[in-house]
């Protein structure tokens, strides 16, 4: 690997942003988890 590959910036592949709201996409998840476990629930399928 040369010295030059090294110190090159990374390049970005259009994934999501690294700087974002952190807190918000917990939340996101979260909620996530909760609404497919009461439909879950709801259905009998548990």
């Amino acid at each position: 690997m040369t010295a030059n590959a090294a110190t090159a910036p990374r390049v970005r592949t259009g994934g999501p942003q690294e700087d974002g709201p952190k807190i918000f996409e917990h939340v996101m998840g979260w909620t996530l988890v909760v609404v497919v476990a009461m439909l879950v629930t709801q259905l009998g399928l548990l």
